[in-house]
């Protein structure tokens, strides 16, 4: 006692001396100072003297308050590069060049215990000299490089090229028009033959820029997604002596950061300390086994590696672009920007990792369901474009020939190839409008729009393709903790001092020898991240969880009954543990090892799912502390009364329990040793436990998730609960949730069940077996990850259903990762998850909530819904100009619509109609209806009935108008002289007013009646709308010889206005048509295509 005394006399007189010290110099002495007071061990205080602890723990947070220093490292950012690229006993060896990780930290200027300063100053200058945590984004596309590639469309090449041989030969007939007057054509010909070509220039031009600028901004808005994603996470970290958690991009070289099962690396470090650290690192060199690290073994921890197992403290020596992920992603980088030598290096340093990069990318690459259907669609409207066009040029070809070869015996003049081109330009145009480019555009734009909605909705997209693949989901497998219930646990019954208490008792209502134990047996067996926080919470307000819900159960179960846990681990602090088994999904348990004082030998604490740890216990403590042995006939008393009725009650059951092992003389329920245990021995250790209590954990439905189940169940959505926890307690939350209902055939199996029943003699999963059970599971209990792998992989590969089922997971542990992956679409826990799930997932839900899932259904299927609308809409225009174009081409020998109109209605069709459509909110009407299934044609027999009726509709109205409208409007016949009149501008101004209401209707694909339901709730709509009626009215009105347009009257308008909203009334008409007549003709169209059917990707 007299010489701690002595020690901290000493420290508090070195420590005023620093005080006086310029605070902006670090002295040695201050160093050695504050290594001395990192040395003093908090468990030989805490033996000695309590009041002494909190004085050291003073003086500790008082050194590190008046250092001020400017900042001088001992290693070098090159020096740490090339320690970081040694591995195991290379690795230890030039750590001790350094003098050992201890010494490490001086040269960083940081400490185990207490980390740097955070201070932003010190934090600047550390980032500064070692770098910052994170790796530059690959150079984005510039809008003119965007631009480039949008005009590298091969329709848009030919039609360029066909207009500049256009020009060209009215530039030659203009020229030689002096020297051959016979031959030269007429005056207006030769003051505007030009504005043809350099209309469709102009109008290529816009087409190219409209679409680079889509493709700008959709990437940048993905951009800012990554950016979202990536700036979510966030890592434990030790600053100021206090653990905190900081975004990855701040860490800095020298933090000592606190890594834990299921996280994700940060950035490079080496090991300080460690409890069954085992990490998976095959990420970086393709080894699938997990590495275990130890300070003395393998002590380098790289960043972009996963905690698989256990816990441990590093301390941060490589971030960023100098990491060794960072340095393999900087290569790669590079190796696409062109750089030759980085190019050689990057073969000869990084074939593993960028194997599997390239994996990864050509997995990425895949198509989607949607994607794959488009194609399909894509090709075959691509086929009709083109055998259109060919068909017009060709019969205008021969039209022409015949016309003045053959009736007119005209020569051959110059002119003629003009004529010819101008044919070409025509089948051009067709096939330009005929293609459906804007397929992709309105894909990408509906996932863009939804995925930045869903991000409102809690849901964080990580694939684009699982917003399109939620709204095909037939089956979701959820978890129930955090999902389904609020995971907000508290304890709300125990069986301790011998019997079920009524209320949580005081810790003077119980025993001392029960009290004493309990009060070390929670606290140290907890994460100490776990914390409950009562401080600042105002009155009424529930005090604040930190960390694992089910350990702040406990915790707030100690602080009810009066105990100080805060108390407990200051005197026995993290490092002072002798061993720790954390808890992992085998285990179903934690267990902790300390010292016993005096040195007479250790104790272990062990917490977990009650039958396993039972199971476990030869003794249990009775009333008034009083020890008894656990017969299997006591144990099975404890089953029935007090476990199966807790979990009965919906109540998780934890049972605490703990092990003496000792030196000398031992009591019944003590373990005699001679030496140190084995603590590797993991099954020897934890048994012949001794029973301290069991509790009763609440964790309540969340209120709105029996009704979410509903809706998903209405819309053809099985849910499957898949828990850990005790079949009773999983089975009264099914109940309580909807999930199980009487009558429904619904069964509940424990994992042991579900194993014996789906795998064979020799213990494989058989398919067919699996087929016999998943169909009527609805709660799979007591499962372990590897059983929930095995369901849904089992549901994915079955082909008892009419189509594949589509699977949706949720998850939120490490060992989760494999059916996240496996499932079409994986949903990791934004709040309970670990690093590792979020990385296997497709979407992230950012509040741990089920009616998020069934938002992103919402939005999956309105994803869906967007694609089908506008196909509706493209489909119905393509129809109709195709049609117009053909017949007008065979009659006049020329398209009623010019080239520069086509384009026109391109841009209406594809690039503003896409954006318009592809923007329609979700409502949950989209939740009455089944899944479309993956099978399906994106058209259905409704719309293609209201595609052929509406197309059909318009070509009448339209050729009406171009027979018959000079005669019953006394108008001049435009097709009869070569310029603008006002007979084919009423022709191109119906079409467009026509194309405009189409658009209305084409937001309804159901039969539904009301188009205008809805309208006014997307602003993107109606303002591109209204921005497409005023551009038609300019371009009517003022767009001249550029867009082959005479100026109407307003009687002329009227007509035009009359026919475009007679669209809308044909709507109503065509909702009354039985559905019957498009089915048959869906029928029909099948077997026209049904050759080898296309093998659509999987998601």
């Amino acid at each position: 006692m007299d010489v701690f005394c002595c020690k901290l006399q000493l420290l508090l007189r070195e420590i005023n001396e620093l005080q006086k010290v310029n605070k902006n110099k670090m002295s040695g002495d201050e160093l050695r100072a504050r290594n001395t007071a990192e040395k003093l061990s908090m468990t030989d205080v805490a033996h000695h003297h309590k009041t002494l602890a909190e004085k050291l723990s003073a003086v500790s947070r008082l050194t590190i308050r008046s250092k001020k220093p400017s900042l001088e490292f001992g290693i070098s950012l090159k020096q740490l590069r090339e320690l970081m690229e040694e591995r195991r006993t290379d690795a230890i060896a030039k750590i001790d060049t350094y003098g050992g990780v201890l010494e490490l930290c001086n040269k960083l200027s940081t400490a185990p215990t207490s980390g740097v300063r955070n201070d932003p100053v010190e934090i600047k200058t550390r980032q500064k000299i070692y770098g910052k945590n994170e790796i530059p984004p690959k150079a984005s596309k510039s809008f003119w490089m965007l631009a480039w590639e949008a005009l590298q469309d091969i329709v848009l090449f030919f039609l360029l090229a066909s207009s500049l041989i256009s020009l060209i030969l009215w530039l030659v007939d203009h020229y030689s028009a002096a020297e051959k007057p016979s031959n030269a054509v007429g005056p207006e010909d030769e003051d505007h033959g030009w504005i043809d070509s350099v209309a469709i220039f102009g109008c290529v031009a816009i087409v190219v820029l409209i679409s680079a600028f889509n493709d700008w901004s959709k990437e940048r808005q993905f951009q800012g997604l990554q950016k979202r994603v990536e700036g979510n996470h966030v890592f434990a970290v030790i600053r100021d002596g206090k653990s905190m958690d900081v975004n990855v991009f701040d860490i800095v070289v020298g933090d000592i950061c606190q890594v834990k099962y299921g996280d994700l690396i940060p950035a490079d470090g080496i090991l300080i300390a460690s409890n069954d650290l085992q990490i998976d690192e095959s990420s970086l060199t393709g080894e699938s086994d997990h590495v275990k690290k130890t300070p003395k073994t393998d002590p380098m921890v790289l960043a972009g590696t996963h905690v698989m197992e256990g816990s441990g403290k590093i301390v941060i020596t490589a971030v960023g672009v100098n990491s060794q992920s960072g340095i393999i992603l900087t290569l790669l980088g590079a190796t696409d920007s062109g750089d030759p030598k980085a190019k050689e290096k990057q073969k000869s340093n990084v074939s593993k990792k960028s194997s599997a990069q390239n994996a990864s990318e050509a997995e990425a690459g895949g198509k989607s369901v949607l994607q794959a259907k488009l194609a399909i669609l894509a090709l075959r409207i691509g086929y009709f474009g083109m055998v259109s066009s060919g068909i017009t040029v060709l019969v205008m070809f021969i039209q022409f020939c015949v016309r003045r070869y053959i009736i007119d015996k005209q020569d051959w003049h110059n002119e003629h190839l003009s004529k010819f081109v101008e044919f070409i330009i025509t089948g051009i145009t067709i096939l330009v409008v005929a293609v459906p480019e804007g397929l992709p555009l309105a894909v990408t734009l509906a996932l863009a729009y939804s995925v930045k909605k869903m991000l409102k909705d809690n849901n964080l997209v990580r694939h684009l393709s699982a917003c399109e693949t939620m709204g095909n989901a037939t089956a979701i497998c959820s978890d129930k903790t955090g999902t389904l219930t609020t995971n907000r646990m508290t304890v709300v019954r125990v069986y301790i001092n011998g019997a079920v208490q009524p209320n949580i008792p005081k810790l003077g209502e119980l025993p001392s020898k029960i009290t004493d134990i309990i009060q070390e047996a929670i606290p140290l067996n907890c994460a100490f991240t776990s914390r409950v926080e009562t401080a600042g919470t105002s009155t009424g307000s529930k005090p604040q969880q930190i960390g694992n819900k089910t350990e702040c159960a406990l915790l707030g179960f100690i602080l009810e009954m009066g105990g100080d846990y805060e108390k407990t681990r200051k005197i026995y602090p993290e490092n002072s543990f002798t061993h720790v088994y954390t808890f992992n999904s085998v285990r179903k348990s934690m267990s902790s090892v300390i010292p016993l004082p005096e040195k007479r030998g250790w104790r272990l604490f062990c917490k977990g799912a009650s039958e396993i740890i039972m199971n476990k216990c030869s003794w249990v403590l009775l009333k008034n502390g009083e020890l008894s042995q656990l017969t299997s006939a006591f144990q099975n008393q404890i089953m029935t009364q007090v476990i199966e009725p807790m979990a009965e009650d919906a109540l998780r059951t934890i049972t605490i329990a703990y092990k003496d092992f000792v030196f000398g003389s031992a009591a019944k329920n003590e373990e005699n040793i001679s030496e140190e245990p084995t603590w590797s021995n993991e099954n020897n250790i934890i048994s012949d436990l001794t029973c301290i209590c069991i509790v009763g954990i609440e964790d309540p439905v969340r209120p709105e998730v029996p009704d979410a189940i509903k809706k998903v169940q209405r819309a053809g959505i099985t849910v499957r609960m898949v828990t850990g926890d005790n079949v009773n307690t999983a089975r009264s939350i099914a109940t309580k949730c909807g999930i199980l209902k009487p009558g429904d055939g619904g069964i509940i199996l424990e994992g042991k069940d579900f194993n014996a029943r789906v795998r064979d003699n020799a213990g494989e999963v058989q398919q067919n077996l699996l087929d016999q059970v998943w169909p009527s599971l609805r709660v799979l209990a007591r499962s372990s990850p590897t059983d929930k792998y095995i369901l849904v992989k089992g549901i994915i590969d079955s082909d008892i259903s009419e189509g594949r089922e589509v699977v949706a997971v949720t998850g939120d542990g490490t060992n989760d990762g494999p059916a996240l992956k496996k499932a079409d679409v994986g949903f990791a826990m934004g709040i309970a998850g670990t690093d590792v799930a979020k990385e296997a997932s497709d979407i992230i839900l950012t509040d741990d909530n089920f009616t998020s899932i069934v938002k992103a259904v919402m939005w999956g299927r309105n994803v869906y819904d967007s694609i089908a609308k506008f196909l509706q809409f493209q489909l119905t225009v393509t129809m109709v100009a195709v049609v117009v174009a053909m017949v007008g081409a065979c009659v006049y020998n020329t398209s009623p619509l010019k080239a520069v109109q086509m384009l026109w209605v391109n841009l209406i069709m594809d690039t503003l109609a896409s954006l318009a459509l592809a923007t329609e909110l979700p409502t949950e009407d989209l939740l009455l209806r089944k899944p479309y299934g993956r099978t399906a044609s994106l058209i259905s027999p409704i719309m293609l009935q209201n595609i052929v009726l509406h197309s059909t509709y318009q070509c009448v109205i339209i050729l009406l108008i171009l027979f018959l409208a000079p005669m019953m409007l006394n108008m001049d016949d435009g097709t009869k002289k070569d310029e603008p009149s006002s007979h084919l501008t009423m022709v191109f101004n119906s079409f467009v007013i026509m194309t405009l209401f189409s658009e209305i209707n084409a937001r309804k694909i159901h039969g539904e009646r009301n188009v205008f339901k809805g309208i006014f709730r997307n602003a993107i709509f109606y303002s591109i709308w209204i921005g497409t009626l005023v551009g038609q009215v300019i371009i009517i009105q003022w767009g001249g010889r550029v867009f082959f347009t005479y100026a109407l009257t307003p009687d002329q308008w009227l007509y035009c206005a009359m026919f475009g909203f007679s669209t809308l009334l044909w709507g109503q008409v065509a909702c009354s048509v039985p559905g019957s007549v498009g089915k048959a003709v869906m029928r029909n169209l099948n077997k026209i295509f049904r050759k080898k059917k296309p093998a659509v990707a999987q998601t």
